[in-house]
């Protein structure tokens, strides 16, 4: 799927049927000639301050190696395909401050691992200040991610997410107050962190997992399993299916059934 030409049918369809959008997107969007160029406009019309200009964000989004469209390309499709509220690729990429607050997250990553803390670090202030989700630039995350309403999600400095995970509004991935050093969760790959959910500390959330909503998780979650409540507990494990403790974890921190 060619998703720079299908978001252009959609844009242009937008265009003409909406007066008051007609404008913004035939002067800033239509005029791009590929998708990392629409989504930095995109970006940079949210992102832009008092203390950088919408120019100013505009390069540096542009900027070689800072945006990864491999990476925003597949986070799109995720929430286009797995919203049912989003009918259209415009959507997500025009609207959802989840998908707008993992492309800044991105950009703010890379800018950390090639030694711009600062620019980084102003990035994730931005990011919370504009969508109201908090990401440390330093927290790695993989592809094909979708955050749902995103408003109120925390992720720390340490934390892991594995590819083709779904994160629902006010979720934290955050530390206990009691550690220093690598303290934040690892969440394996395809789980689903329901709305509501905290887990906390240097634990390991399995493959295929389901955090139901609410839940706050302080010990480590079988690949396989669906854990609830408060604190967190196995309650299903699918037919057929073996709740496997995540690779390196000994089953004397497996939760209570």
């Amino acid at each position: 799927m060619d998703v720079w030409a299908d978001l252009l049918v959609e844009l242009r369809a937008i265009a003409a049927d909406e007066p008051a959008l007609a404008e913004y997107l035939q002067c800033n969007l239509l005029q791009c000639g590929n998708f990392h160029s629409a989504l930095a406009a995109v970006l940079a019309a949210k992102l832009a301050s008092r203390v950088l200009a919408f120019e100013q964000v505009l390069e540096l989004l542009l900027a070689d190696g800072l945006m990864d469209e491999g990476l925003a390309v597949a986070d799109l499709r995720a929430a286009a395909s797995r919203d049912p509220a989003a009918r259209s690729l415009s959507h997500p990429f025009l609207n959802h401050k989840g998908f707008h607050a993992l492309q800044t997250h991105r950009v703010a990553h890379a800018c950390w691992r090639g030694g711009r803390q600062a620019l980084a670090l102003y990035l994730q202030s931005r990011c919370s200040e504009v969508f109201a989700v908090d990401i440390h630039p330093a927290a790695r995350l993989g592809s094909a991610l979708f955050i749902d309403h995103a408003t109120g999600v925390v992720i720390g400095e340490t934390a892991v997410v594995g590819d083709d995970v779904s994160i629902l509004q006010d979720v934290t991935l955050g530390g206990t107050g009691k550690e220093a050093g690598d303290r934040h969760p690892k969440v394996g790959a395809r789980v689903l962190v329901c709305a509501g959910v905290k887990i906390l500390g240097n634990i390991r959330i399995g493959d295929d997992a389901v955090i139901g909503a609410g839940s706050v998780v302080l010990e480590d979650v079988p690949a396989h399993a669906t854990v609830v409540g408060v604190p967190a507990r196995v309650v299903r494990v699918p037919n057929g299916a073996r709740a496997v403790l995540p690779k390196g974890v000994s089953g004397s921190r497996q939760l209570a059934a």
